[in-house]
């Protein structure tokens, strides 16, 4: 089992979603994350005006799979989420000891 943790850009959310369900991803968490990077910021245009943040705001997927499925998510959360630009994200994979599905109790793959 494994955890797949990718920081993505935030307009790049769809096409990684959509990437990801074509390969049989049903499930995962999503959280916006804030952080501190080479970009040092960024600024945005509201209303005509134009603000500079100190954060790069952006979002964390956590996807919990199989050994199998993880090259495939990898390589689908790549090709959908590179911009090229400086600021496109990272990917880390984490090795999972155990799962549990609360409702059922069922364990391992069976409870992803």
């Amino acid at each position: 089992m494994k955890k797949i943790e990718a920081i993505i850009r935030l307009s790049c959310f769809d096409k990684v979603r959509d990437a990801l369900a074509q390969i049989g991803v049903k499930f995962f968490t999503l959280k916006d994350v804030k952080g501190f990077g080479l970009q040092k910021g960024e600024s945005f245009v509201y209303r005509g005006s134009v603000y500079d943040s100190d954060y790069i705001a952006r979002l964390q997927l956590d996807i919990l799979t199989t050994d199998e499925k993880v090259d495939a998510i990898v390589d689908a959360i790549v090709s959908s989420g590179r911009t090229g630009e400086i600021g496109d994200g990272k990917i880390t994979v984490f090795d999972v000891a155990q799962v549990v599905r609360i409702r059922t109790g069922e364990e391992a793959a069976a409870a992803i």
